[in-house]
């Protein structure tokens, strides 16, 4: 039995038995080795050389950054500012959920957090105006996954630090693909409130309230240009960023909205971040383990010569590609989805002629996809508990946004100047 059949035996057997994903590629690795003879010396070295991964820094650091500024009230204040300029049109509130998540994703990395963030406050604001829960739901849902693709990402660190790909190059990629896809999810969300007849509150644009609100909700306002600014302005790194942006949120909690005073709020803030960041790095750690194995047993190499039998066109590739992750994405988080396949896809791509940076940003929006897709759909989750809706009716919800996702999706696919013409003209490579 070869080598790359047992790792696929074990690790969907584990996965299928319910054993978490990093146990599961534990087990999948040291299947391995006992059966290829390779020195059992390699884990203890591979485990600890992600102490050594400098970018995996900025992780813990944005997860922190995140659940402060949503303490610190400064989702709220960015959603007051936005509901001046889109409330009066119609499905006005769906519009402001896609456009704030998109100011509040590039503030923290995290579908499932900006999710939270968006529906705690305009479930209720939508349901009040007379908005339908199951559309509430499903555009804050939709809106949610625009985490992981507007940067800073969490996923693209993953990706990039696995894949030894550019960081920076991957961020940067980002944000067209992110600009596009905001406004065909607005466009979505503006037919269906027409549709549906959700009036908007019918109040004229005044620049006057506006300026005075937005000067109100600076220093909310002003974190994103701080943050992305100070990335792409060579001004600091993404791990410089990251903990800029714990600083930063820290401060305006503390001195402007005055949230982050209360002791206690503060202490669970710090043992939510070691939680969940720990569940992110130990996943990548063993990740580095498998990935060696893989590479050892040449597994990426024979998969190329698979795809190039199939089709040597890169397009039709990286298509079955997409097809592969939605799938799986449907049964894995989507961190450990990046981190398990990363390590076989990057030497796949490299070799079939797929840009890894293009590679990269399809795979985040094919998380994307995964993430409002059941069984897993942990989006899907956050906002049945929000709104008090069951999982299939979140999930017919969502339906109409997910489909205006998948063809975005392709789009960048098909075209990839979309993910790669900014990272060009800025001198970036992957």
């Amino acid at each position: 039995m070869s080598v790359e059949l047992i790792i696929c035996l074990v690790l969907f057997g584990s996965l299928l038995l319910g054993i978490p994903i990093f146990a599961s590629l534990g087990i999948a690795a040291v299947a391995a080795i006992m059966v290829s003879g390779i020195s059992f010396s390699i884990v203890p070295l591979d485990l600890l050389k992600m102490g050594s991964m400098f970018p995996l820094l900025a992780i813990p650091a944005f997860i922190l950054a995140g659940v402060l500024m949503e303490k610190a009230d400064m989702a709220g204040q960015i959603i007051e500012t936005i509901q001046i300029v889109f409330g009066r049109i119609t499905g006005g509130l769906g519009i402001i959920t896609i456009v704030a998540s998109m100011f509040f994703a590039s503030l923290i990395g995290s579908g499932p957090a900006t999710a939270a963030a968006m529906g705690a406050i305009l479930i209720p604001a939508m349901h009040k105006a007379g908005y339908g829960k199951d559309y509430a739901a499903g555009v804050c849902a939709v809106g949610g996954t625009m985490g992981i693709l507007i940067p800073p990402s969490n996923p693209m660190i993953v990706y990039g630090v696995i894949g030894n790909v550019s960081v920076t190059s991957l961020f940067i990629a980002g944000i067209l693909p992110g600009i596009m896809l905001g406004f065909m999810l607005i466009g979505t969300a503006y037919i269906i409130a027409r549709k549906r007849n959700y009036k908007g509150t019918g109040e004229p644009f005044n620049m006057k309230h506006f300026l005075k609100t937005a000067y109100k909700n600076k220093w909310s306002l002003f974190a994103p240009i701080v943050i992305i600014g100070g990335i792409y302005g060579g001004i600091f790194t993404p791990v410089e960023a990251s903990v800029v942006a714990v600083l930063y949120a820290f401060l305006v909690g503390f001195f402007v909205t005055k949230k982050l005073r209360n002791k206690k709020l503060l202490w669970e803030t710090l043992v939510f971040t070691v939680e969940t960041s720990g569940m992110v790095l130990i996943v990548v750690a063993v990740t580095q383990l498998f990935a060696r194995i893989l590479v050892m047993e040449q597994v990426p190499q024979r998969l190329a010569e698979w795809s190039v039998s199939v089709s040597e066109n890169p397009k039709i590739i990286l298509l079955m590609i997409v097809g592969f992750l939605m799938i799986l994405g449907m049964f894995i988080e989507e961190l450990a989805t990046m981190a398990a396949v990363t390590p076989i896809l990057v030497p796949l791509a490299e070799q079939v002629g797929i840009d890894t940076v293009h590679l990269g940003v399809v795979m985040v929006m094919t998380n994307e996809v995964a993430m409002l897709t059941p069984p897993l759909g942990v989006v899907l989750f956050v906002l049945m508990k929000m709104s008090n809706l069951s999982l299939g009716q979140v999930a017919r919800a969502v339906l109409p946004f997910l489909l205006t996702l998948i063809i975005a999706t392709l789009i960048v696919v098909f075209f990839e100047d979309i993910a790669l013409v900014l990272p060009r003209l800025m001198g970036y490579t992957g």
